[in-house]
């Protein structure tokens, strides 16, 4: 999950490990907030990328994501991994 600071964005990412990840939910303030309780919730980790996220809001649900933003997401993937290693 990539929340922003700025702005109380927040979009949740799905990756099954074979195809590109895909946007699974989005939202901005009280949506973003309920996204992110969840998220807590379920034991998601999450990560701060203003810019990111400020990016991938703008897909619509469903999309994989695309190739240019590859390289950031697959950081955001391996910060999430490296977090549930460590839990």
């Amino acid at each position: 999950m990539i929340i922003g600071t700025g702005h109380r964005i927040a979009v949740a990412l799905e990756y099954d490990g074979q195809n590109a990840p895909t946007v699974t939910a989005k939202g901005v303030n009280d949506v973003a907030d309920r996204i992110v309780e969840t998220a807590i919730e379920y034991g998601v980790p999450l990560q701060r990328n203003d810019g990111l996220v400020g990016i991938l809001a703008k897909l619509e649900l469903g999309d994989e994501i695309p190739e240019n933003l590859y390289r950031a997401v697959a950081e955001v993937i391996a910060f999430a991994y490296l977090v549930r290693a460590q839990m």
